[in-house]
């Protein structure tokens, strides 16, 4: 005990700064958790949270007996996990054939090109293309001057498209921003360990597989597990901005149903009780990834 009082001394600055952080953690992370209560009542905006009336899961309950439970089911896991299994590896493997380029002007000119459209808002790019997938837009000219398609297509107005239209958009928005943290782990790899597989006599893509790669797994491993635990995540502001009355079957997701049951029709108890359920399920997919993970490579998130 002594020791590390003596430790906390010598390291006021460093706890000052860290103790600001918990605090500010606090406050607006754990504090606001009270407000989980009301999943279990019945929360009115003329009452008190204090006041409100016990149901006990009875929101929970009308969640699961909703007529739209399946869709909106089907809808989150198949978008988030088409996601995970394509969208998780792209970065890893763009990361890995940037690391290659050897000119560093036109290695610095792709990761700006693909950084780029990360800094523009879902807003923007939704306006984008929503003009692009009309009818009338550049993706019709150029799929019909290439003769893949004989008539114009209103790509958004058509469910059958819309989670291959929000799955490549959200590739192509956040590919080149992911790999960032791949690329600084690359960056922390030995050229010792390049020299002797050079020595040994392996190639470039030989040094890539057997060098890089498992160098990086650790960072792989824990950027995988949170993937994982946000499978339920179906990225609200994208769907949002993209879905219409026509293409609802495909788009109606959790966050989505939360947002138009929950808050707009001023359900607040429900929209709570719905979100609750979605955060345990995404920790229970957090531990068990972990654990998975963990006794796979021995690698993990704790």
């Amino acid at each position: 005990m002594r020791r590390h009082l003596k430790k906390l001394s010598q390291q006021k600055s460093l706890q000052v700064m860290a103790l600001l952080g918990v605090i500010w953690m606090f406050v607006f992370n754990y504090i606001p958790m009270y407000g989980l209560i009301i999943a279990f009542k019945e929360f009115s905006i003329i009452k008190s949270i204090a006041e409100a009336p016990w149901v006990g899961f009875m929101h929970f309950v009308e969640f699961l007996e909703d007529e739209n439970f399946w869709l909106v089911l089907k809808n989150t896991l198949g978008i988030s996990l088409i996601k995970l299994f394509i969208g998780f590896p792209l970065p890893i493997i763009f990361a890995l054939l940037l690391n290659e380029l050897t000119s560093m002007k036109f290695k610095k000119m792709v990761q700006t090109i693909s950084y780029l459209p990360h800094f523009l808002s879902w807003v923007v790019l939704g306006g984008i293309l929503t003009t692009w997938l009309a009818d009338v837009g550049i993706i019709n000219d150029i799929l019909m001057g290439m003769g893949f398609i004989d008539e114009r297509t209103n790509f958004l107005a058509d469910p059958q498209y819309f989670w291959g239209i929000v799955i490549l958009s959200d590739i192509w928005k956040e590919l080149g921003w992911s790999a960032i943290i791949y690329l600084a782990a690359i960056a922390g790899v030995s050229t010792e360990l390049y020299e002797a597989a050079t020595i040994d006599g392996a190639n470039r893509f030989q040094k890539m597989w057997n060098v890089t790669l498992p160098a990086i797994r650790p960072t792989i491993a824990v950027l995988f597990i949170l993937a994982v635990s946000g499978v339920l995540n179906s990225n609200f502001d994208q769907i949002l901005i993209l879905r219409n009355a026509l293409n609802e079957s495909a788009s109606n997701v959790v966050d989505i149903y939360v947002y138009q049951v929950g808050i707009q029709n001023a359900r607040y108890s429900y929209a709570t009780a719905v979100g609750l359920m979605k955060a345990i399920i995404a920790f229970i997919l957090l531990l068990s990834a972990n654990k998975i993970v963990k006794k796979l490579n021995g690698n993990s998130l704790f």
